[in-house]
């Protein structure tokens, strides 16, 4: 009989280690077994006809998905579809989002069996097993309908499910022991998974988190559990054998055990192959000066760090159970900007309880001033199965019902102020994540109070423009921000500044083809252009690494524009910094010399 594991991720580039690990534990326990099992992955981006009908071209007898709260409302709308056209296929499900609250998600979807509650591996195998020695025995799984499968009482041994009984009634069965760690087989290599160029590979060192922050379903596992570090070191050389672009670390708080980091951080500073990246999320005031130390010899792009920050209000990280040390990261954060090698993304959380609009703005600006390359600012999502959902009512907390069950406002909060962050988010997500703003943003700042201000009034610009929620291309970015410049008080050097510091922005990141409208007539410049172009073919001083290249075919390569201060700046696309993939650049005065 043929298991089907079903994900939906959130996009083609996301792999899906839970069905994977679930497919290689049981590959390996019943090697040869009577259960075929099967993966398959789909996006939310797919149309639900389309996954419907490769599910059923697959004739799976059971199937099982893999649910969390960005996927949740496509698996419930795709399972009333599959259960009319494949009535006698069984339907699983298993992930964070349907592991509590089980008997209320049964009675609210009568076409699915049962639920695999917390880590899978085992339950799985179990239900697998189960499975297939109902089909080697030929057992009814309900006699009217003539479908192989195993009995209620088989179920009922297996632990952490919730199921529904062949004549009425939920049954759980008790939770099974935390899983060792050390005991999965590498689902990568198990599976022979291989063209994973273009996906971004998940990969699991630990489980559990010694830390209890009440909105995270993590603080709920208090067994911390490592997976060897022989086993880790394996597994990591085959992902850099293979180079693989990314691995990105699940473990919720990887340092959380100095001796597990250290041994990683320092294998993969060993044997790094100059193309993976590794994706770590930490707790940065737990670092000492030895990890530092390590992290300073890193590659540049070999390491990124996610920071959770979260707010920097004490009582509000003292009411989350959040043990931080504010400081301390602002230290760490900006010792690790020094070295110009690791990219750091921090995150802020709005909604969290003490924190109103003038708390929040004032841990915006905080963060925003660690200068990181991504600042997350994020919307307090309420977990099922989270302390944060048991304190939804002390906390005046008000969510959405639907998937993600986000913020809607708190005692301390309002709609009307959650809406104001949402516009921030917005424009941070714009023009301070993307990196195509960066030499522009640090001008801007100077006319505002605080980075937020800033940013809020960007929000009321687009929202007045009618451009807010809207779909841009890159150039009309830049006209939008022009104009936005525009609408300031600022004279007329200052105007010619800033449109120099947009259009270095602009072609810092790529070699654009479309000119924005305020971009400067770069005819006048030409032959000059020309004539640079013509000496760098005949003797490289500045572009080395194009030999063989005549001018024109350098010009079209390279971007070289002139400024209104009358120098030039040259843009080199092969030469890019490996952190931020911004080009080189050079600023040359009008006889080729370097000015900066």
């Amino acid at each position: 009989m043929k298991f089907l594991l079903a994900a939906v991720n959130a996009k083609y580039i996301h792999s899906n280690l839970g069905i994977y690990s679930l497919k290689a534990c049981a590959d390996a326990r019943m090697a040869g077994g009577p259960v075929e099992i099967e993966l398959a992955e789909y996006t939310i981006n797919h149309q639900p006809e389309q996954v419907l009908q490769d599910i059923y071209r697959r004739r799976p007898e059971a199937v099982g998905f893999s649910c969390y709260i960005w996927n949740i409302s496509f698996v419930r709308e795709l399972i009333a579809d599959l259960a009319l056209v494949l009535p006698k296929t069984e339907i699983w499900l298993g992930g964070p989002e349907v592991s509590f609250e089980c008997e209320t998600l049964l009675h609210s979807l009568p076409a699915v069996r049962g639920v695999m509650k917390g880590e899978g591996e085992e339950t799985f195998c179990r239900l697998a097993a189960a499975y297939g020695e109902a089909e080697r025995l030929g057992a009814p799984l309900q006699a009217e309908r003539g479908i192989p499968g195993p009995s209620d009482a088989d179920l009922a041994a297996i632990p952490n499910l919730a199921f529904r009984r062949r004549h009425g009634g939920i049954f759980q069965t008790p939770a099974g022991p935390p899983s060792d760690m050390g005991s999965f087989p590498f689902s990568y290599k198990q599976l022979g998974l291989e063209n994973l160029e273009h996906r971004i590979i998940y990969y699991e060192s630990s489980r559990g988190c010694p830390f209890s922050c009440s909105y995270c379903l993590s603080s709920v596992d208090k067994a911390l559990r490592f997976r060897p570090i022989s086993l880790v070191k394996r597994e990591l050389d085959w992902f850099l054998e293979r180079k693989v672009p990314q691995v990105k670390f699940v473990d919720r708080t990887f340092n959380c055990k100095k001796s597990h980091a250290l041994a990683i951080w320092r294998h993969i500073l060993e044997h790094d192959n100059g193309v993976t990246n590794f994706h770590f999320e930490i707790a940065a005031d737990l670092l000492d000066e030895e990890e530092m130390e390590l992290l300073e010899k890193m590659r540049p792009g070999l390491v990124q760090l996610e920071i959770g920050v979260q707010s920097t209000n004490p009582e509000t990280l003292r009411e989350i159970h959040r043990r931080t040390d504010i400081g301390e990261i602002r230290r760490i954060t900006a010792r690790i900007n020094s070295w110009h090698n690791i990219h750091q993304h921090l995150d802020l959380i709005a909604g969290l309880p003490w924190e109103g609009i003038e708390s929040f703005r004032t841990s915006f600006n905080e963060v925003y001033g660690m200068e990181p390359e991504q600042l997350q600012l994020g919307f307090l999502k309420v977990l099922k199965g989270s302390h944060m959902a048991e304190m939804a009512e002390s906390y005046g907390l008000v969510y959405s019902r639907r998937p993600p069950y986000e913020v809607l406002s708190t005692r301390w909060l309002c709609y009307e102020e959650l809406l104001e962050l949402k516009g921030v988010e917005e424009m941070v997500e714009i023009h301070y994540n993307s990196r195509q703003f960066v030499h522009t943003l640090g001008l801007l700042q100077e006319e505002f109070s605080t980075p937020y201000d800033m940013f809020l009034h960007m929000a009321r610009f687009y929202r007045e423009q009618g451009c807010a929620g809207l779909n841009h291309s890159r150039v009309a970015r830049y006209e939008i921000l022009w104009k936005m410049i525009g609408s300031l008080t600022v004279d007329c050097g200052r105007r010619e500044i800033y449109r120099d510091a947009l259009v270095f922005d602009l072609y810092l990141r790529e070699n654009a083809k479309s000119r924005p409208e305020f971009a400067r007539d770069q005819n006048p410049f030409k032959e000059r252009m020309r004539e640079f172009y013509r000496a760098e073919a005949e003797k490289p001083r500045y572009l080395p690494g194009y030999q063989g290249c005549d001018g024109r075919q350098l010009q079209r390569m390279t971007h070289l524009e002139g400024m209104g201060d009358g120098t030039f700046v040259l843009f080199d696309y092969r030469d890019r910094d490996p952190l931020d993939y911004n080009a080189r650049t050079w600023r040359l005065d009008l006889d080729g010399a370097v000015k900066r």
